[in-house]
């Protein structure tokens, strides 16, 4: 039975979204840190571990484009709390696995509701929270996806160094109870009348087309992009999404509203955030490899000398959300991107011997850059999107920022691989020449995401989020 919640239910909407997120982005984390000791433990290496990371990988990728259209239909409080307890279930589950192969299958079960908790809770939230709030609703967007990612090589390090392999997963059961119960208490259930018959078609092709390109793009930089494996499944891939995009053009109800791509803002916002998450994806995959690598860093030691990031977002986007009104996305999202890139630039020349609170700086003024893009981007995107449409169109952003961020990664890979390998050696010396390579392109990266906002983003497409928020709202019990 719901009750009423003793504050604003937008701020119900907001916890709930944020437990839930805070421990889906965690846990990523936290297991790509744990993947050697895994290996160890099963006595599993190479293709095999890897999928404990490419199952979960590809099971979200099934259940991201279908996660819009079941909210609508069987109602967003149902199916978050769905998605939560799922994973929640499947994690005390991979905890209690006695192989790798129970892991995987535990893994794939988890990717069930990792995929459809972020979609789901950001319409949740962006219905929740009126059009002139959506900037500081953004802030509350960033908490989960900085903190987490951030936090996880920290947590997993310790559990791992203090207790056993099994807590990387045990840890996400209070959370997940806990938001379960609060969830169940004070959510209110949305449904949407125009939601339609379950596009069959739509999810067969976009799941199995997303799926072999995600699944391409990361076995593209170790197997070599020419291999038939990553080719057959890069290409095949490309054709399913070609099909669903034709397939999904031509039904009036269809998983994935391609149609909401003809709204300037939103196709704008979603190109740019390609190229700006990507480059914040990637970057964040290859730094800890260099500290770890070359430095000779523990896990625990890296998370910690990469979380200032997370602290300037948070802080800066206080700031930001406040400027929003005032500045408006073209000027904030260019801004941001250029200063990511101007702070990325000593990462070409950093040396073996580089100063650990070197790091640490640079990665405190990299977050505060961010926060300049990432508010703006995440409050302009759903200016002009109908509240109807606001589930599907979150699973269209989060699809395709699930995909930028495979590419950047692939991207980076791709070049630090080559340029190691050309050396003929894997020499210090010559692996250091490698990350400044990758490095520089993460900075390319981001570059043109500034080029393509100042161009293409339109202040006037975000006017209903940029009027003014007023100083006091009525209570929503």
């Amino acid at each position: 039975m719901q009750k009423n919640a003793p504050f604003e239910y937008k701020w119900v909407v907001a916890i709930i979204y944020v437990l839930g997120l805070f421990m889906e982005i965690m846990d990523t984390t936290i297991v790509n840190v744990a993947i050697p000791t895994l290996g160890r433990e099963f006595n599993v290496h190479g293709a095999g571990i890897e999928w404990v990371v490419l199952g979960y990988l590809l099971s979200i990728a099934v259940w991201i484009p279908s996660s819009g259209w079941i909210g609508d239909r069987f109602g967003t409080k149902r199916t978050f709390l769905f998605a939560l307890l799922m994973f929640t279930v499947a994690s005390v589950l991979c905890g209690q696995a006695h192989s790798v192969g129970e892991l995987i299958a535990f893994r794939i079960l988890q990717g069930v509701g990792g995929g459809m908790l972020t979609p789901v809770g950001t319409a949740m939230l962006y219905r929740a929270f009126p059009q002139e709030e959506r900037a500081r609703a953004s802030t509350v967007l960033i908490i989960p996806t900085v903190i987490a990612p951030a936090l996880g090589p920290i947590i997993g390090g310790l559990l791992i160094d203090n207790l056993s392999w099994r807590w990387i997963f045990y840890v996400n059961v209070p959370i997940g109870i806990a938001g379960f119960i609060f969830g169940s208490l004070y959510l209110r259930e949305s449904k949407e009348p125009t939601a339609g018959s379950f596009d069959i078609a739509g999810f067969l092709l976009a799941a199995s087309g997303l799926a072999s390109v995600l699944y391409a793009m990361s076995q593209g930089p170790d197997k070599g992009w020419a291999s038939g494996e990553v080719l057959v499944t890069a290409v095949g891939g490309l054709v399913l999404l070609a099909a669903m995009v034709r397939v999904e053009l031509r039904i009036k109800e269809p998983m994935l509203a391609l149609r909401l791509y003809k709204d300037r803002m939103f196709r704008t916002s979603n190109m740019v955030n390609t190229f700006s998450y990507a480059s914040f994806a990637a970057f964040l995959f290859m730094l800890p490899q260099f500290l770890q690598t070359l430095l000779g860093y523990s896990a625990l030691k890296s998370g910690l000398t990469t979380f200032p990031q997370a602290v300037g977002i948070i802080v800066m986007s206080q700031f930001v959300g406040r400027m929003y009104h005032t500045i408006g996305p073209r000027r904030l999202v260019t801004l941001g991107l250029i200063l990511v890139s101007a702070s990325n630039i000593p990462y070409m020349f950093v040396t073996i011997g580089v100063n650990q609170w070197t790091i640490r700086g640079l990665m405190l003024i990299r977050g505060i850059s961010m926060a300049f893009a990432f508010v703006p981007l995440q409050a302009a995107t759903y200016a002009r999107i109908a509240k109807p449409d606001t589930g599907r169109a979150s699973a269209i952003y989060t699809t395709q920022r699930q995909a930028s961020a495979a590419i950047g990664v692939a991207l980076l890979s791709t070049i630090f691989i080559s340029r190691r390998n050309s050396f003929g050696d894997a020499s210090a010396l010559h692996q250091l020449s490698a990350f400044h390579y990758a490095f520089a392109a993460s900075i390319a990266m981001s570059l043109i995401g500034a080029i393509y906002a100042w161009i293409y983003i339109k202040d006037v497409d975000a006017a209903p989020t940029m009027q003014p928020r007023p100083r006091a709202s009525k209570a929503d019990a």
